[in-house]
């Protein structure tokens, strides 16, 4: 609601979209305050239903139908409180440099804002919202990392730690920018040229190479440095796809049919 009123208060051309996941009840019936919002700030309005079933990764699965469903263009409201928490999450999820970078800025474009910047916003200008009961319950991970683990960080180190996590994750991400920059000149499927390469670069290029939806995870790129090394004739990857080495290159071929 804040990136609403705010966007709109900026000349932006803004379409707000309501995204019901059909998780909890009531969650329908919200569409109707964010059209009353988009209405009263000038701003167009869209509402999409998406089906998350029951099962594992409930929460990633949810977050990837419904940026599935905003489209590329979309923004978000996200703050330098959940770039702190998204930092955190990605470090205890063993993310590489990459993970411990954060959010881009370029579809959030809160994140130099708090949270309760955006709660006293919405305050002063008597903008209705909802608070999901979901961001509460213990069962996700980001919650209790909000909730008890940034908490304890900020008693420990006697100060709100939030700005400095945010600007650590910027200095991460510049050096993982220049890191993709400079294994971008590398041909990961030149075998000899990988294996020449600082294990830095090497690593980056092979997980450029065989991200699809998601990166490949460390054990699968050593497992194809060990093939452009010498060490082995042929791997596989952990979505099943093989690697092979013949002539001082590598092939990847597709999964085979379990």
């Amino acid at each position: 609601m804040a990136l609403l009123a705010l966007a709109t208060a900026g000349g932006c051309s803004v379409t707000a979209v309501h995204v019901d996941h059909g998780l909890r009840d009531g969650s329908a019936a919200e569409a109707a305050l964010v059209a009353a919002a988009a209405q009263r700030f000038g701003a167009a309005f869209r509402s999409e239903r998406i089906c998350v079933g029951a099962g594992p990764n409930q929460e990633a699965r949810a977050r990837a139908a419904r940026y599935a469903v905003l489209g590329p263009d979309a923004l978000t409201g996200h703050t330098a409180d959940d770039q702190a928490e998204t930092m955190l999450l990605n470090l205890l999820r063993g993310a590489a440099l990459n993970g411990l970078g954060g959010m881009r800025p370029h579809r959030h474009p809160l994140l130099d804002l708090r949270r309760s910047q955006t709660h006293e916003l919405c305050r002063v200008l008597a903008i209705r919202t909802v608070d999901d009961p979901t961001n509460r319950s213990p069962v996700h991970l980001r919650n209790r990392v909000r909730a008890e683990l940034l908490p304890l960080m900020d008693e420990l180190a006697r100060r709100d730690l939030v700005p400095l996590l945010v600007r650590q994750a910027e200095v991460w991400r510049d050096d993982a920018d220049l890191l993709d920059h400079l294994a971008a000149a590398l041909d990961p499927t030149d075998a000899k040229a990988l294996a020449a390469a600082p294990l830095a670069l090497a690593r980056r290029a092979v997980r450029a190479w065989l991200s699809t939806e998601h990166p490949p995870d460390l054990a699968t790129i050593e497992r194809v440095l060990a093939v452009a090394r010498g060490e082995r004739a042929a791997c596989e990857t952990n979505d099943g796809r093989r690697i092979s080495r013949h002539h001082q290159q590598l092939s990847l071929d597709a999964a085979s049919p379990r």
